[in-house]
């Protein structure tokens, strides 16, 4: 059976679904001891298909990563570094 994707991958597919520029992704994770920190980076003018409207796209995204992380125990954040 192959193994479980990752939070990080689906983070990674989901964005690169929106973006118009996918090679430009880039999603680092940092480990804490309670929290993981999910930094995503896209190119400039991808910037505002990931945040959406008010928002609404980046509150989604945080949404998707928060119920993932509760299925395994864990606690995710999402970093739209600009």
């Amino acid at each position: 059976m192959a193994a479980e994707p990752t939070l990080k991958e689906l983070l990674e597919v989901m964005v690169r679904a929106l973006v118009d520029i996918p090679e430009r992704v880039r999603i680092s994770e940092v480990v804490g001891e309670q929290t993981t920190v999910f930094e995503l980076v896209v190119a400039k003018e991808d910037l505002g298909k990931v945040i959406g409207k008010q928002g609404k796209t980046a509150k989604a995204l945080r949404t998707i990563l928060t119920a993932a992380s509760t299925k395994l125990r864990k606690r995710s954040v999402l970093e739209i570094i600009e």
